[in-house]
């Protein structure tokens, strides 16, 4: 899959390098408050393994990782589009706008997820995450055109739920017992999504809060 990259007013997305690893743990290892039920890296060999799984994902077609960075150049976190699905779709035709798609090498994905979202604690709070948001969501929902875009959370993490709620996610439920949770313990995930039906008003909703388009 091409590597990706967005830009805005606000925010910069740059593929994921290794050359990203020291800005990275200068961004993650600060006050680690918020930090306590996301997987964030804790130190330098943690953040190596972290981009390195990230890359092994991405050449096997899973995810496209992201650094975030600020327009003036400072490397506040890291996201991805990722948990992409190719669905089998029933012989005959296909009831649905747009091509079918057929699961070919490099199509777009069905479905895709933004997930592995963090931000230094002092990008939190700010527009940073919306913009981002929006340009990754714009591409799954524009240009790849999916028919599910997912968000999830440990259920427990409050800060997290209103920053995707805040992005137009829709709580779909809970999975319980569903993974191991960054606290060693096992999660409830709050699973959220957005759908094409909904997007137009989502997509003029944080462009809003923008005070205009990116």
């Amino acid at each position: 899959m091409k590597r990706l990259g967005f830009e805005s007013r606000f925010v910069r997305l740059e593929p994921l390098s290794e050359l990203h690893v020291d800005a990275l743990v200068a961004a993650a290892t600060g006050d680690r408050a918020t930090f306590a039920l996301a997987p964030v890296p804790r130190d330098r060999a943690e953040m190596v393994a972290y981009v390195a799984a990230a890359l092994d994902d991405e050449a096997a077609g899973r995810a496209v990782p992201f650094a975030v960075v600020a327009p003036a150049g400072e490397v506040l976190g890291s996201i991805r589009l990722m948990s992409l699905e190719w669905w089998t779709w029933p012989a005959g035709p296909i009831a649905v706008a747009g091509e079918p798609r057929r699961a070919a090498a490099g199509a777009p994905p069905d479905v895709a997820e933004i997930g592995h979202a963090w931000l230094a604690p002092s990008a939190q709070r700010t527009a940073v995450f919306t913009a981002t948001g929006l340009l990754l969501a714009t591409h799954a929902l524009e240009t790849w055109r999916v028919h599910r875009l997912v968000l999830k959370t440990d259920a427990r993490n409050a800060r997290s739920r209103v920053a995707i709620e805040r992005l137009g996610g829709h709580l779909e439920g809970v999975l319980r017992a569903h993974l191991p949770a960054a606290d060693g313990v096992v999660r409830d995930t709050a699973m959220y999504s957005i759908v094409p039906g909904e997007w137009a008003s989502v997509r003029k909703r944080l462009e809003s809060y923008l005070g205009g388009p990116l």
